[in-house]
């Protein structure tokens, strides 16, 4: 039994030592890299192990061109946003009013109750104030007529302080003639269409050519002949119930 137990002893350290020698080589190859090629110089294989280190440093990179796009997404919408500040605002729209002929203004000078007068706008557009004398409103906003009186005054009294205020607008005035019920002036108090006008008048009459309507508008010293078809609108076809301006004469044959 005792040779038998060597012999068994002797394999088993023979399938031990291979083992212990094929797992000592793996660690080397990982370090060691250019022992692989025996036949390469010693310059190549110092240059090979930079080269393999470059991997390494070149991971930071990624990081700092991912940085750079976070500072510029803050500046691309204040861009579009200043295109909504030219919306009008109620405001802006009444300044833009003009005053004209027959429209009665109060204009007062802060602590010069003497200099403040209500007066009515002439036909040739002016009125008449103290120290001022004649001066011209009609085709000016309150705040330009403000300006020029401000600006007059100032020669009189250091820094004055003067309102206008438009108590009475009279000037905004359109004409309906023609086969309707009740024909004459009328004031516009608003923005109104053409029927809202001819029902001012109290509607056509039943002779009256509903589809020969013209409004008739000043442009400068030429005069527009502007056709409106009664007949159209009530048919809902295609007729634009457009606005009358301030001078409009709606002739109804």
């Amino acid at each position: 039994m005792k040779p038998v137990v060597s012999a068994t002893l002797l394999l088993a350290c023979l399938t031990v030592t291979p083992v212990a020698f094929a797992q000592e080589p793996e660690p080397r190859t990982s370090i060691e890299v250019p022992p692989a090629t025996a036949d390469t110089p010693v310059d190549t294989a110092v240059a090979a192990a930079p080269a393999a280190a470059e991997p390494a440093e070149a991971a930071p990179t990624p990081a700092s061109p991912a940085a750079t796009p976070s500072d510029t997404p803050p500046t691309v919408p204040t861009a579009t946003r200043p295109a909504s500040a030219a919306v009008p605002t109620p405001i802006d729209l009444a300044n833009a009013y003009q005053i004209g002929p027959e429209d009665v203004l109060e204009i007062s000078v802060w602590k010069n109750p003497e200099l403040s007068r209500t007066v009515p706008v002439r036909p040739d557009g002016k009125v008449s104030l103290p120290l001022v004398n004649d001066i011209q409103a009609a085709g000016l906003t309150p705040i330009d007529l403000r300006d020029q009186v401000t600006s007059k005054l100032s020669e009189y009294i250091p820094a004055p302080e003067v309102s206008v205020i438009v108590r009475e607008v009279h000037s905004r005035k359109v004409t309906v003639a023609g086969a309707v019920k009740l024909p004459g002036r009328y004031e516009l108090k608003s923005t109104m269409t053409v029927l809202e006008v001819i029902a001012l008048a109290q509607g056509l009459t039943d002779f009256a050519s509903r589809d020969r309507i013209v409004i008739l508008r000043q442009n400068g010293p030429k005069t527009e002949r502007i056709p409106f078809n009664y007949r159209k609108i009530s048919d809902s076809a295609q007729q634009d119930n457009f606005l009358i301006r301030p001078g409009d004469i709606v002739f109804v044959p």
